[in-house]
């Protein structure tokens, strides 16, 4: 029985980059990449792809189908619910004990340090375990595990609506009710951009692809690093961009809609 289910959210409906997930890479979708490098993690596990239920999704799961890859369908803005209903639909098959949470504008995704977080993660026995409270590799390497347990009572708890958006925010918010730990890299890699969400993001990322895939498809964080310090522009390409951006974004609503509230009342 598969313990762990890997859930890589993605949708067509990205407002900075729309239909980011499918755009071709070497005549292949982004998302179709970045699915071959998941699959390349050595634990035991389950990946499904969680889109939502609008109608321009509908090439995500026709995309999976072809990769005969699973795909869950749920709500478009409430992603921790759409997390909770895949967990719940597949845990009716399997025992599912963890979760690992990936986003699909991480093409350069690396297996190795996926399987390292959930590692880490057994070892600790905590509820939540990632790479990213710090940061210490390059955005758009991001991975979070934790428990089913954690899911379901982020699901119950949280309200606002950045915590429904961006899934494991309300662990952030409220410390004292989840146990945590961090997988910290050294060297600290962090000042590096790999994530997608701008025009500038993707052609760095492209660049990169031309660069490596030939001659080994699976290239890992190690060969990207050399890339860029024997080629120092790629860098600066998309030098500049805040690192997430969209979940400051959607905090700063937050704080608005409250703002609003208190001065109706």
């Amino acid at each position: 029985m598969t313990e762990t289910l890997i859930i890589l959210q993605a949708r067509m409906s990205s407002s900075r980059l729309p239909n980011k997930v499918l755009m071709p890479i070497l005549g292949i979708p982004m998302l179709s990449h970045q699915i071959a490098r998941i699959s390349q993690v050595k634990t035991p596990h389950k990946l499904i792809v969680a889109t939502s239920e609008q109608v321009n999704d509908d090439a995500i799961e026709k995309l999976c189908q072809k990769l005969n890859t699973y795909c869950f369908r749920g709500s478009l803005d409430d992603v921790l619910g759409r997390y909770y209903q895949t967990a719940q639909a597949y845990n009716k098959i399997d025992n599912i004990k963890n979760i690992v949470r990936v986003t699909g504008d991480c093409p350069l995704i690396d297996s190795d340090i996926i399987d390292k977080i959930i590692e880490l993660y057994r070892s600790t026995n905590v509820d939540y375990c990632s790479n990213c409270a710090p940061a210490t590799l390059p955005d758009g390497l991001d991975v979070e595990v934790f428990s089913l347990a954690a899911l379901e009572k982020m699901y119950l708890l949280a309200k606002k609506p950045s915590e429904r958006e961006h899934v494991t925010s309300f662990i952030r918010n409220n410390p004292e009710l989840f146990t945590t730990t961090n997988y910290c890299h050294t060297p600290d890699l962090s000042h590096y951009r790999w994530t997608v969400d701008e025009a500038t993001d993707f052609e760095l990322v492209t660049k990169v692809y031309q660069a490596l895939y030939k001659e080994n498809p699976q290239f890992k964080l190690n060969d990207i690093v050399n890339l860029m310090q024997h080629q120092p522009k790629l860098v600066k390409i998309n030098q500049g961009i805040v690192r997430n951006e969209g979940l400051l974004k959607s905090e700063l609503a937050d704080n608005t809609l409250i703002t609003q509230e208190n001065f109706y009342e």
